[in-house]
């Protein structure tokens, strides 16, 4: 994960020096998940006919290669499109597929609980990231942060690969590309009838949109406004390392969630967590021109609260699918939920442009109202559709 967030530490300084819109500036962070969705399914499918090891091996060089591509040769719009949609595709075979690997040796409860785990340590990830690439750009300039980024899915891929034991699968050996395997439609129509399975689906598209349309944009919202307080008082830190520890701090809302879930039951969990979730945002768009105490509060109770289902919805998902499915379930699921990641950033930066841009404060409060509208009528759509 040492690259994944980069580009969002950085993002306010390369739309400067690119001169990008919002808009293009939002696609950029948005082609990540662009690459993911296009490629999720075959790698994650791939688990269920070989060596998962296998898989997020080649996914940790190509994330590899992705960001230190984008530190040696990005220099506007149309390359940096390119890495960040070759560094999705690497992530791609690494995060699914890591969760197969553990979802397969591990059941019961203890399996609900490591699921959580691993989807929490997706923002651990992220904030160190973001710190890294914080620090690593101020001292040495932003191409040595993207480029010192490739070495962490090298580490992981060879910790990944020698460290597990394989494991035996029972169905084709076969890795040769088909389209049937890129998109085994038969098995996400099976999915699809299962009405848990399709509701935990739905549920993680609305919560990635707004989870990275937040997250992509949480260093240019914490830049707008310090630019309130100019000559005033403002953050004391580094801004990418003031995102690092807000996304650290949510961290444990994932955990504690599922923890939660287990006890008054996960749909009620999720749907209360979602409405907190989009309610807060708005207000944390209002919150700008505050004190950069209270403004820091709102981003950390917003952030937590944006995780408080993420590790639920992923427990449900798998205890939901039908076991000779699995892969292919976990394959659509992520399929979907990182499209809404993929529209996060691009919506957000798009309503910014909408409202009147970034220098105006209205115009945040649009931005984080459009990417939790799907979480505000999360409550209102399950109402509709109980039996």
């Amino acid at each position: 994960m040492l690259g994944f967030s980069t580009y969002a530490a950085l993002l306010p300084g390369l739309r400067d020096e690119w001169h990008l819109s919002n808009a293009e500036a939002g696609v950029i962070a948005g082609t990540f998940f662009a690459g993911y969705v296009a490629t999720v399914s075959y790698w994650t499918a791939l688990t269920d006919r070989l060596d998962g090891r296998r898989v997020y091996l080649a996914g940790s060089f190509i994330a590899a290669g992705a960001s230190a591509g984008f530190g040696l040769f990005a220099s506007g719009l149309v390359s940096a499109l390119l890495f960040q949609m070759l560094l999705g595709v690497g992530i791609a075979a690494t995060y699914m597929p890591g969760l197969r690997l553990l979802s397969d040796r591990l059941s019961g409860a203890g399996q609900s609980r490591s699921i959580a785990t691993y989807t929490s340590f997706f923002g651990i990830g992220t904030a160190l990231s973001l710190a890294a690439a914080g620090v690593l750009a101020s001292s040495a300039g932003w191409r040595v942060a993207f480029i010192v980024g490739a070495i962490g899915p090298l580490i992981a891929g060879a910790l990944v690969f020698l460290l597990l034991r394989p494991m035996h699968r029972q169905g084709p050996t076969t890795s040769r590309f088909s389209l049937a395997t890129l998109f085994p439609l038969h098995a996400w129509r099976e999915v699809l009838r299962n009405r848990a399975a399709a509701g935990y689906t739905a549920g993680y598209m609305a919560h990635c949109l707004e989870l990275f349309g937040s997250r992509g944009w949480m260093v240019a919202f914490l830049a707008f406004s310090a630019s309130l307080h100019a000559g005033g008082e403002t953050f004391p830190w580094q801004l990418p390392a003031i995102a690092a520890v807000v996304n650290l701090l949510a961290v444990p809302a994932s955990i504690f969630g599922n923890e939660a879930a287990l006890r008054v039951g996960r749909r009620r969990w999720i749907l209360l967590v979602m409405a907190s979730s989009g309610s807060c945002g708005i207000l944390l768009g209002f919150a700008a021109p505050w004190h950069w105490a209270l403004v820091l509060a709102f981003l950390i109770v917003y952030s937590m609260l944006v995780m408080g289902e993420s590790g639920t919805l992923t427990a449900g998902l798998v205890a939901a699918a039908p076991a000779e499915l699995r892969g292919a379930a976990m394959g659509l699921y992520s399929l979907l939920g990182f499209a809404g990641g993929l529209l996060g950033p691009v919506v957000f930066g798009v309503a910014l442009d909408a409202a009147g841009g970034a220098a105006n404060p209205v115009a945040w409060v649009a931005a984080y109202a459009a990417i939790g509208a799907g979480c505000l009528a999360a409550p209102l759509v399950a109402r509709l559709m109980r039996p």
